[in-house]
């Protein structure tokens, strides 16, 4: 197995950061410096900067889950209505980022660290869609104001897109994942959100998946976030 995938299959490192980590010479195979394209043999011991690691064998889990209002996006099992109890899966699996309590919609769920890691760096400014109704109606001026980006939280938000939907109801597609950024951002321009749906992250969608319910990741889907995450 080439050194890159045994790597990446520890779910700590992905395989760009194994590149980095065999260019500053951090890895070893057996106690000597490892090169690129090495390959690992069974029963070769391998580490990164003297600690040994093995690849992780539990089966990879991806789901997508359509989030009601009132599940709280947090593993520790002492929160009333936290999203592990709700989805009740049979091995360990945790939220990829945040939906909040009293928002509803898509959120990714894995036990793949690796993805977590990858999917949540800023830098990647990958998409995520919202519908969102509030309380009075959505004018020009306020989506232009939303688009060109709102001061909250001592920063500017970045510049986005958004579409009317209704009188009331707009879209928006943010590449940033402040906290309650939509809603603060709406406040922030005299605005109340009265409902707000994440309809897409990234590629995947929420279209056909009942609310309170959820589904693997197809095999395309896992094959185009692999991509875009290593691109």
């Amino acid at each position: 197995m080439r050194i890159n995938k045994y790597i990446s299959e520890t779910g700590v490192y992905p395989r760009r950061e194994t590149n980095r980590l065999i260019a500053d010479g951090r890895i070893t195979i057996n106690g000597k410096v490892c090169a690129p394209g090495a390959s690992v043999e069974p029963g070769d011991a391998v580490a990164v900067d003297g600690i040994t690691v093995t690849p992780d064998r539990e089966e990879r889990v991806y789901l997508a889950l359509n989030k009601p209002v009132g599940i709280t996006c947090t593993a520790a099992r002492h929160v009333i209505g936290n999203i592990v109890d709700y989805i009740n899966y049979p091995s360990r699996i945790f939220a990829v980022g945040r939906l909040d309590k009293h928002s509803e919609g898509l959120i990714l769920l894995t036990n793949d660290g690796s993805i977590v890691n990858r999917m949540m760096r800023s830098e990647h400014s990958h998409e995520k869609e919202y519908r969102v109704s509030v309380d009075k109606p959505v004018t020009e001026d306020f989506l232009a104001e939303m688009s060109a980006g709102v001061d909250i939280l001592e920063t500017r938000t970045k510049p986005c897109l958004t579409r009317r939907i209704s009188d009331k109801e707009f879209m928006i597609i943010l590449t940033q994942g402040l906290n309650l950024q939509i809603r603060r951002m709406c406040k922030a321009l005299g605005y109340r959100v009265l409902r707000l749906e994440r309809v897409r992250i990234m590629h995947i969608t929420l279209s056909g998946l009942p609310q309170g319910q959820w589904r693997r990741l197809t095999e395309e889907e896992l094959v185009e976030l692999h991509a875009q995450l290593d691109g």
